[in-house]
């Protein structure tokens, strides 16, 4: 048995292109383009990769990117006094401030200081708290994009059974919360959980997102499920190498013979992030705007 490759590149570049249609859709009813703004403090070198690849991808899909590069000795003060003149600002629909920010800088704060309608990150606790009771907000991205991948492979999760290892707030959470919205029942594991791999082994789904190279063995797994593999970990060089291999949360050479259905690293759930983001941004437009989400979106 080899595990169904699960082509997270191929369905974000689907839902790129859903978005892309339905932003020239809004742009033609509201008159104005959808726009995203990214606040960037520091010179951060993979932060600016990201910040690099949401502006390309933004622009791309038909909205406005609206960059903001801050200094890394910015005081709160005056970056908390940018977000609240971008909350204000009707061109702007989606609110990003990337992370990690500089050491001074209060990441709680700023988030807080997001208006929640705003927040396409889905970290304000506001969005939080509708997630929790089932109200409509903002979710964050790489979960959100996981249930997409989800769906699209087993589509009814009604009564399986999930199991969320890694209990963050960006992913743990908020996975394990939309699994139990389509009624799965689910189980959040940690560090802290007892026999680990039995756990995870009566799991139809697992989903890991504990930032620990390989270390989901496929002993651990369940025949024939569902593996979904957040984790992003560059190994050390091997000799001649100049760089380590990236690698997931999962042993996916050895998943792959046990699991139904698998995602890969790179090029699994990490393409759906930026997809999700500008799928987040384009809703927040519709809302903003007074106009009807369209479907499918």
């Amino acid at each position: 048995m080899t595990a169904e490759r699960i082509d997270g590149k191929a369905f974000a570049a689907s839902l790129r292109e859903r978005v892309g249609e339905h932003a020239a859709q809004f742009e033609a009813s509201a008159g104005r383009k959808a726009g995203l703004a990214v606040v960037l403090v520091g010179e951060d070198p993979a932060s600016q990769v990201y910040v690099r690849s949401k502006h390309k991808a933004t622009v791309a899909a038909g909205m406005e990117s609206f960059e903001h590069r801050l200094p890394a000795d910015t005081s709160e003060e005056d970056l908390l006094a940018l977000v609240d003149r971008l909350n204000a600002d009707e061109a702007v629909d989606g609110i990003l401030v990337q992370l990690p920010l500089p050491d001074h800088l209060d990441e709680q704060a700023v988030i807080a200081s997001i208006s929640p309608d705003k927040d396409v990150d889905g970290f304000h606790v506001t969005n939080a708290g509708r997630l929790a009771v089932g109200q409509s907000g903002f979710v964050p991205c790489t979960p959100l994009g996981c249930m997409m991948l989800l769906t699209e492979c087993l589509g009814d999760l009604s009564g399986l059974e999930a199991v969320v290892i890694g209990r963050s707030n960006i992913v743990g959470k908020p996975m394990a919360q939309l699994l139990l919205d389509a009624n799965a029942t689910v189980t959040i594991a940690h560090s802290r959980t007892k026999d680990l791999p039995s756990v995870v082994k009566r799991a139809d789904i697992v989903v890991a997102a504990v930032g620990r190279a390989e270390m989901v063995k496929a002993d651990w797994l369940k025949e024939g499920a569902t593996v979904i593999d957040v984790g992003i970990n560059r190994l050390p060089p091997a000799e001649g190498e100049e760089k380590g291999r990236l690698v997931g949360d999962v042993d996916y050479a050895g998943a792959e013979g046990v699991a139904g259905a698998i995602t890969p690293v790179p090029g699994g759930v990490g393409p759906m992030t930026i997809a999700v983001l500008l799928r987040n941004t384009l809703v927040a437009a519709y809302r903003n705007a007074d106009l009807q989400v369209p479907d499918g979106l």
